[in-house]
């Protein structure tokens, strides 16, 4: 539909300048990577490309350019059906209302915006057109929405695959089928297809060849035209040298590890069975904790410790395979972290005591031992009924350690990878000695992800302790007041003057 007269009258414009005119309206420059996209994204439109795969790094800005596209596409065609897929709802929600307030806002499309409020919601929305059509002009979906009956003539799938839609086989194979379908969406089965994203797994379904261990005999995404845009170049210099310099690179390495760094960064698929972890990366030291009551302060040697976590795996039972592991790590100002203690939990077959309270008992002396504030049960199967019997024991010996409960859903492989990765690649990772001359360096060095073989329960602790943010409590530990993770305490002097 073209603008009323008296309005911008361009009606042909090309992306370059519908991106351009966008980006001066908000006050910004448009950087060398979107002309390259908005370059690529046109001419594969005009071409009549039907299937095609957007790859660029973590906050390249894609999403932003594909709305911008999305917007684009209405403005040349208001009878077009646009539909967005995400891994949830609400991310695809979050690309329709980008659209919408492109929409409001841009010089060339205001005039689209329709009369009545009820073709405008948060979801979906109808431009002013010429066609009387059923399906509105875009809409959100999730990848799991019931979306039959549907139709578009562009699918825009961004971000299907994230780690709750492929960190375990039968998630990527669903996927897989789920995204199979949308052939039956399009007009015809012809409409077009534009995945975006970045690979999340070895499996990836950007991957270019087929994973033939997994019984692919072609890549899923096969004839797609593709663009793939790492952050660093072949040169190993950034593309993007105004928002993404050395220093900041080199930052983001050391905090997200090799492995997501490669992933998401450089657009490197990364095969799980590969990230093996390296024992010779760790620094060993002897200090022992060190609290000092007058400083309310916790050392080990002369390094001040600022925080602690402490991650309980629960176990029953020597017969069933799993240990009960109790792992505790501290941190410093400088965000070093020391594994002090990891914690096979034994139970005594003379105690009558029942199982879960012996071990919830010996849980307690250790938090008292190591100041803990705070610990952590993994309460996935037998966990669940643990914390409760835990406070009480912790209640009942006066430990002002407070209990928190997680459920673990992700697989273990991957939890210990992302735990372990970006602090052992940066060599911030200590152990103690003991901990280096036990069952724990064992796991370490005999551990193969994606197999079943050997023990990997301290491997899981450490890095649910690692995986923990630290949280300062402002409880205070022990009789005396003691809080050396606190806040100051106040304190009222006595005087012997009078005012």
């Amino acid at each position: 539909m073209p603008p009323p007269r008296g309005k911008f009258a361009i009606t042909d414009a090309d992306f370059k300048l519908f991106l351009s005119l966008w980006n001066q309206r908000q006050g910004q420059s448009t950087p060398d990577i979107h002309f390259r996209i908005a370059n690529w994204l046109e001419h594969a439109w005009i071409s009549g490309d039907k299937n095609l795969l957007l790859m660029a790094f973590r906050s390249s800005g894609k999403s932003t350019l594909v709305g911008l596209f999305a917007a684009w596409i209405l403005y040349r065609n208001s009878d077009l059906r646009i539909l967005v897929l995400a891994a949830d709802v609400a991310l695809a929600k979050k690309m329709v209302r980008t659209v919408k307030r492109l929409i409001e806002r841009h010089p060339l499309t205001a005039h689209m915006k329709p009369d009545k409020p009820d073709q405008w919601a948060s979801d979906r929305f109808s431009v002013k057109r010429m066609m009387e059509r059923r399906d509105p002009s875009m809409m959100a979906a999730g990848v799991t929405s019931n979306i039959t009956g549907s139709r578009a003539d562009i699918i825009i799938c961004d971000d299907v695959e994230v780690p709750n839609t492929c960190d375990t086989a039968e998630k990527r194979e669903a996927l897989r089928e789920r995204l199979a379908e949308l052939s039956y969406v399009g007009e015809d089965q012809s409409a077009l297809q534009l995945y975006v994203g970045t690979p999340h797994s070895y499996y990836t379904i950007y991957a270019r060849g087929p994973r033939v261990e997994v019984g692919e005999d072609k890549a899923f995404l096969h004839g797609y035209k593709r663009l793939e845009i790492p952050l660093l170049d072949e040169r190993g210099e950034s593309i993007w040298p105004e928002r993404f310099g050395a220093a900041m690179i080199e930052q983001m390495k050391r905090q997200s590890g090799p492995n997501k760094f490669n992933s998401q960064m450089m657009l490197r698929p990364v095969n799980i069975a590969q990230g093996r972890l390296d024992p010779a990366l760790l620094r060993i030291y002897d200090h022992e904790l060190d609290y000092t009551k007058e400083l309310n302060m916790l050392f080990l040697g002369q390094t001040k410790l600022v925080c602690a976590s402490a991650w309980w795996d629960p176990a029953f039972g020597a017969a069933s395979g799993d240990r009960s592991v109790l792992a505790i790590v501290y941190s410093d100002e400088e965000g070093r972290c020391y594994l002090h203690s990891v914690n096979y939990i034994k139970i005594s077959g003379a105690d009558e005591t029942d199982e879960a309270t012996q071990q919830c008992r010996e849980i307690v002396r250790l938090a008292k031992q190591h100041y803990l504030p705070s610990l952590t049960v993994e309460i996935n199967g037998i966990g669940k009924f643990l914390p409760s019997i835990l406070r009480n024991e912790m209640a009942r010996t006066h430990v002002p350690c407070r209990v928190q409960e997680v459920a673990n859903t992700r697989p273990k492989d991957i939890r210990i990878l992302e735990a372990f990765d970006a602090v052992m690649a940066a060599r911030r990772l200590y152990i103690h000695r003991a901990v280096s001359r036990g069952a724990f360096m064992t796991e370490m060095q005999e551990w193969r992800p994606g197999t079943s073989r050997g023990h990997d329960d301290g491997l899981d602790a450490v890095a649910g302790a690692l995986s923990l943010q630290p949280v300062r409590l402002k409880r205070i530990y022990g009789a005396g007041g003691h809080s050396w993770m606190g806040a100051a305490q106040n304190h009222k002097a006595k005087t012997d003057f009078k005012i």
